[in-house]
């Protein structure tokens, strides 16, 4: 009788628990993965989440735990069920969760078991992320708090573990979002444009560990000087017990599974033959680092990065003691089913892989801070990356003080990754504060990398490199003295595709009718990214974006990543170098540099208000450009600030040029229509913010002739500036 009980128990707990599993399923979000259908509770985020430093003994806590929205978080529910189930470690506002829905306040439950063989050892727990503020209980014993949605944290567990059978786990978490100035990134509550659905919560792996009680390896920093073939480790070691004693810490360096050398703690070891790591050849050699009761194993890269001047005397970006131009895209981080959580390991690493696939050496990840896994995947793969700070409001002292304290602990627990090249504090304002004085805590903490001190807007002189933004671009930064001029965003050409978008609404800096054409506007834009590389001194450009992200359809994928919507030969041609050089020639002047006399109204005109023979004599006559002041690249001349206006002009076309190579130059915000002799020459959406060449429809190139022509232009305005003004001009490749 005493047997059979607790097998009936057992079967008991069995039959609820996959009946609880067979409950979960993952919610529909407008747009799924093809990862998705590999998601399930046993199966969710299953490597070592921590690859940079690994020990034999771990356990994820990944998996179906218990989950409730609160309006206050109050006393926990410790032994108390929650009313409903999530899949951690996806965000409640993702579709794997298998919740999709948003709050600011929470509780995780969920019970575990510590393993026999761990018995005698502590116990650590591990959380990837957490966004943002969060308390951690463990039978009911407050073990901390910690703010910061993007670093890892770490408790140790074992004093308030029972001595067996289950533990209860529980976690508090406020998230804000954007109603707070905690950095986010691009979280917001309402999304629209170039903000998205938030992330709150868990949303990287939860795990545990053992670690030998009394000391073991708490912490170390990689440091390599390529220049003399070392490789130095400083190894903290942690206690958790009172004690003076330090062990020696014992350092191999393996190439594979050979020991090649070793050293101690804090000691450079020099490393004979040396092999570089880079993005063409990401050689990495594996750590192991020992004590008498602790080892760990890990890796690093023998690779140097720094600003030196070319041949030319140009600012170059000098990987290895070698100049290389960084040609990269902007990298958002999200996804449809999981946002800021990958739905697999194959999917996280994915995008890296068509990155390289591509031809890009360089991944901006903009805004946001992935999961170690990833940077494992940078490092292994060879892709440099320029690591963006979270952006957050920023307005107080005490905001201020906690950007600083994630800052330093996103730097800190990223800095062994060799991938990493750069460190960029401040994105285009966002927050921006203080920035020498960040700049210099920045470089202070991690010497090893460069320093990029704001991407756009607002440059401070300081750092390694002027980073500029221009849209659809390119454009460089003035040739300085010390630092690298960058072009830190550009491009953002948008191609919607029916069956693979999120929401009918969309957003591009520059919308592309079809595959053909992306292609054909992308290749034109980096042979001008390559001109500039070689007449200006541009040391590097980032393509805005990976993906499409929700409502912004300007990513070479597609949100689901399901399609490339660019010809992929030509584009690793282009990004190769491998793509004729050009020159704007203009043939039909703009108001760029002299104003050009146009007719114009702000009343909707007649039907045939574009064509040749219009009596446009009644309405008003000024010089272009017409648009307000202070909108982005605007040369305005004569005031528009109504919602609409129609413009016209005559213009000569000169005897012997060739209409089959003209292109319009024309700088608009926002849509607009342009016709020549009547006939339909191009729509436009969004917005620019530079004078930028199109391609003219064939029938309007048929109608134009030597001499006199008439060009007429309809432009539309919603928000934010406006501008129009138009020319014509030829490519011209170099010889």
């Amino acid at each position: 009788m005493h047997l059979i009980l607790p097998a009936l128990i057992a079967l008991v707990i069995c039959f609820l628990t996959t009946q609880l599993m067979a409950d979960w399923s993952p919610q529909k979000a407008p747009l799924m993965t093809r990862w998705a259908k590999d998601v399930s509770p046993e199966n969710v985020h299953v490597d070592y989440p921590r690859p940079q430093m690994v020990r034999e003994k771990w356990m994820s806590l990944n998996g179906l735990w218990q989950f409730q929205h609160v309006a206050e978080l109050g006393q926990p529910p410790v032994g108390k069920q929650l009313e409903r189930q999530i899949l951690v470690p996806f965000p409640p506002e993702s579709a794997l969760s298998g919740v999709m829905e948003r709050g600011e306040r929470m509780w995780y439950r969920r019970e575990f078991e510590i393993p026999a063989d761990w018995k005698g050892q502590s116990v650590l727990i591990h959380f990837g992320a957490v966004d943002w503020e969060s308390d951690v209980y463990v039978n009911g014993q407050h073990l901390g708090q910690h703010r910061g949605g993007y670093d890892p944290f770490t408790y140790d567990i074992t004093e308030a573990l029972k001595p067996e059978g289950k533990q209860e786990l529980l976690v508090a978490v406020f998230d804000p979002t954007d109603a707070g100035d905690q950095p986010r990134g691009k979280q917001v509550r309402e999304p629209h444009g170039i903000w998205y659905t938030p992330t709150s919560g868990i949303w990287q792996t939860v795990w545990m560990e053992p670690v030998p009680a009394g000391n073991y390896i708490g912490n170390f920093t990689i440091t390599t000087d390529f220049d003399s073939s070392t490789v130095r480790v400083d190894v903290g070691v942690a206690r958790t017990t009172r004690n003076n004693y330090d062990p020696e810490v014992t350092i191999d360096v393996l190439d594979g599974d050979k020991v090649i050398a070793t050293g101690k703690n804090r000691q450079p070891i020099k490393i004979a033959n040396a092999k570089p790591w880079s993005h063409e050849n990401p050689h990495l050699y594996n750590l192991r680092l020992r004590t008498d009761s602790d080892a760990v194993q890990s890796y690093f890269g023998m690779r140097k990065i720094e600003v030196k001047k070319d041949d030319k005397g140009f600012n170059r970006l000098f990987l290895n003691n070698e100049p290389v131009f960084h040609i990269g895209l902007l990298d958002q981080g999200f996804w449809p089913d999981g946002l800021y959580t990958a739905p697999t390991e194959e999917a996280l690493r994915y995008d890296i892989e068509v990155t390289k696939q591509l031809g890009f050496n360089t991944i901006r990840k903009h805004v946001k801070v992935e999961p170690a896994r990833w940077y494992y995947h940078a490092d292994k793969l060879g892709v440099l990356v320029w690591q963006d700070m979270p952006n957050g409001n920023n307005k107080t002292d005490e905001s201020r003080k906690q950007f600083e304290l994630e800052l330093r602990n996103v730097i800190n627990a990223l800095r062994n990754s060799p991938a990493i090249v750069m460190w960029v504090p401040f994105n285009e304002e966002w927050g921006q504060f203080d920035t020498e004085r960040v700049v210099a805590m920045v470089q202070e903490l991690d010497p090893t990398r460069l320093v990029n001190n704001a991407s756009g807007w607002v440059d401070k002189g300081v750092g390694h490199v002027h980073d500029i933004h221009q849209y659809p671009g390119p454009a460089a930064p003035k040739v300085e003295e010390k630092r690298a001029g960058v072009l830190g965003e550009f491009g953002g050409l948008g191609l919607y595709i029916d069956g693979h978008h999120w929401t009918e609404k969309n957003f591009s800096y520059r919308g592309m009718q079809d595959a053909e054409q992306l292609t054909h506007e992308y290749r034109k834009l980096l042979g001008r990214v390559w001109t500039l590389r070689d007449d200006q001194g541009l040391a590097a450009a980032i393509y805005t974006q990976t993906t499409d992200v929700e409502g912004e359809i300007n990513g070479l994928l597609t949100y689901d990543r399901e399609l490339i919507k660019t010809d992929v030969e030509q584009i690793v041609a282009a990004n190769t170098g491998n793509i004729p050089r050009t020159d704007v020639q203009v043939v039909v002047a703009t108001s760029q540099q002299e104003p050009q006399t146009w007719r114009y109204t702000f009343d909707a005109p007649p039907e045939k208000w574009f064509a040749v023979g219009f009596d446009d004599s009644k309405w008003e006559q000024g010089p272009g450009g017409f648009g307000t002041e202070g909108t982005p690249g605007a040369i305005v001349r004569t005031t528009w600030n109504t919602p609409q206006i129609w413009i016209r002009r005559e213009f000569e076309l000169p005897a012997g040029v060739d209409a089959g190579e003209l292109h319009l130059l024309m700088h608009h915000d926002e849509d607009a229509e342009v016709y020549l002799n009547g006939v339909l020459a191009r729509r436009v959406k969004a917005h620019v913010s530079e004078y930028t060449e199109y391609r003219i429809r064939d029938e309007a190139r048929a109608a134009l002739k030597p001499g006199r022509n008439v060009i007429a232009i309809h432009c539309r305005q919603s928000t934010g500036g406006q501008y129009i003004d138009a020319g014509l001009a030829r490519l011209v490749v170099r010889e």
